[in-house]
């Protein structure tokens, strides 16, 4: 397989993460499309450092990694306090932080 494939790929991810966070209105939708996009960019960042012969790609990927483990940690428990609270997981119904 060849750098475009994985480019194509890598993109073709990201435009689907990007399609179920802006139409989706359940909240865990909602994280596994911010992860999905997450994931796609390293999947480039990996395809980049691989075709270059250079080691920043997967240093930044290391660090991506990070991020979303946080990202996920902290999203999952505001998810669940907000599921205790309302008793849904859709955004449309929630409006407590609209002024």
């Amino acid at each position: 397989m060849g750098f475009y494939h994985f480019l194509s790929l890598g993109i073709i991810l990201f435009a689907i993460g990007v399609v179920g966070f802006v139409i989706r209105n359940n909240t865990i939708v909602l994280l596994l499309s911010v992860e999905l996009m997450l994931n796609s960019v390293n999947l480039i960042f990996v395809a980049f450092s691989r075709y270059l012969y250079g080691t920043e790609g997967q240093i930044y990927v290391f660090i991506i990694m990070t991020i979303a483990a946080a990202e996920v940690a902290v999203g999952l428990a505001i998810v669940v306090s907000i599921y205790r609270l309302f008793g849904t997981l859709d955004i449309s119904k929630i409006k407590l932080l609209k002024g």
